[in-house]
C-alpha cells in the first residue's frame, strides 16, 4: 500500500489505517478475540501500518487486544491511542469526569502497559475538556514526549481555535475527527487550520458507520443497547429513507468503476488532501481487505465532482450523534 506523511511531522503511515474500536464491541455482538488478533495481523501483511485504539474502548480491553496482536510486528507499525476520561482501573468503568492534566501521565503509563510498548507513537487527547485550558494538556504531552513515552501529539474532535492554541505549546501531528461524504463539518475550519499548521488529518467513521458501504437500507434494524447506531438520529427509521439518496449516488459511481461503494467513499477522502489518512473500522477480514484496496482506487475529476455535488445537494436527516455525545465534542 502507498504511504502518506501526516502533515509536516514526518510520521509515515499507510494511506489507509485500521480503526480497532469495534473489535471489542460497539456495533452488536462482541467479536471473537482470536479472530480479531488474526484480522489485525492480516492487515499488517496487506500493508496497513496505522492502528487506532483508545483507553476508553472496552475500556482498556481494546488496547490489550491491539497490543497482543501487534507485539510480534511492533517495528512495522504505528500505534495510536487516546486519553480523556477518568477510568477506574479495577472496575474498568468511567468515573464520570475527564482526566486533569496532572493525571495524564498516569493514563499514559497504563496505555503503555496494556499495549506492551515502550513508546506510544501517536497520543491523542480524545476529547477536549472545556473546564481546563488546552495549553495545560499540550504541556503535559510535551513532557511525555521529552521523557520518551510518546512520539507524537494528536487531538480528536477539536475546533480550529483549540488546535491552534495547543499547537503553539506542542506541535500537533494529527487531528482525528469524523469526516466522510455524509459528515463534512471539518471542511468549515479544521482542514484549513491543519493545512496552515502542517497537521495531518485522520478521519474516523469514513464510511459513515457502515452507511456508505451500501449494506444499510431503510429497513435495517439496530440492536438497542449493543449497537451505537440505535442511538444515532441519522440511522432512525424516519431518517434513513431520505438519507439513502446519497448512498445511491455512491453506488452509481462504484458500479461504473466496478468497485464497491465503500471503496468509492474512501477514495473520495483520499483525494481531498494528500495528508488525509482514513481509519475505517471492521471486524471482518474481507471488509478489511476491501477497505485497504481502496487505496488503489483513483477517481476521475468528473467522479469526484459528482460525489461532492451529491453530498452538497442531498440534505442528510438527523444528527451524527445523539445530543449528549455531540455536546462532548469541541466542534
Amino acid at each position: 500500500m502507498d504511504t502518506r506523511i501526516l502533515g509536516s511531522s514526518g510520521l509515515e503511515v499507510s494511506a489507509i489505517g485500521l480503526g480497532c474500536m469495534t473489535m471489542t464491541g460497539g456495533y452488536g455482538v462482541r467479536p471473537d478475540r482470536d479472530a480479531m488478533i488474526g484480522l489485525i495481523r492480516a492487515a499488517v501483511e496487506r500493508g496497513v501500518t496505522l492502528f487506532d485504539t483508545a483507553e476508553a474502548y472496552g475500556p482498556h480491553a481494546n488496547e490489550e487486544l491491539v497490543g497482543e496482536a501487534l507485539a510480534p510486528l511492533r517495528e512495522r507499525v504505528v500505534i495510536a491511542t487516546k486519553f480523556a476520561a477518568d477510568i477506574d482501573p479495577v472496575e474498568r468503568k468511567p468515573r464520570g469526569r475527564m482526566l486533569l492534566p496532572d493525571e495524564v501521565a498516569r493514563a499514559a503509563d497504563g496505555s503503555l502497559r496494556r499495549l506492551g510498548v515502550e513508546t506510544i507513537d501517536l497520543y491523542y487527547q480524545h476529547r477536549v475538556n472545556p473546564a481546563v485550558p488546552i495549553e495545560e494538556y499540550a504541556g503535559v504531552v510535551k513532557e511525555l514526549i521529552a521523557a520518551g513515552k510518546v512520539k507524537h501529539f494528536g487531538m480528536s474532535e477539536a475546533a480550529a481555535s483549540t488546535i491552534r492554541r495547543a499547537h503553539a505549546v506542542q506541535p500537533v501531528t494529527a487531528i482525528q475527527s469524523e469526516y466522510s461524504l455524509w459528515w463534512r463539518r471539518p471542511e468549515q475550519e479544521v482542514l484549513d487550520a491543519c493545512e496552515e499548521l502542517g497537521i495531518g488529518f485522520v478521519p474516523f467513521s469514513p464510511l459513515g458507520r457502515g452507511f456508505l458501504t451500501g449494506t444499510v437500507d431503510a429497513s435495517t434494524k439496530f440492536e438497542e443497547g449493543n449497537d451505537l447506531r440505535a442511538q444515532i438520529p441519522r440511522f432512525a427509521a424516519d431518517a434513513l429513507p431520505q438519507n439513502m439518496a446519497l448512498v445511491e449516488e455512491v453506488k452509481a459511481v462504484a458500479a461504473a468503476k466496478d468497485v464497491t461503494p465503500g471503496q468509492v467513499a474512501l477514495a473520495w477522502l483520499l483525494a481531498r488532501k494528500s495528508w488525509i489518512v482514513p481509519i475505517p473500522g471492521t471486524t471482518k477480514l474481507h471488509r478489511m481487505e476491501e477497505n485497504s484496496a481502496a487505496a488503489d482506487v483513483v477517481l476521475t475529476a468528473g467522479e469526484l465532482s459528482q460525489l461532492t455535488d451529491a453530498s452538497d445537494r442531498i440534505e442528510i436527516q438527523g444528527g451524527r450523534y445523539p445530543d449528549h455525545l455531540e455536546a462532548a465534542t469541541n466542534l
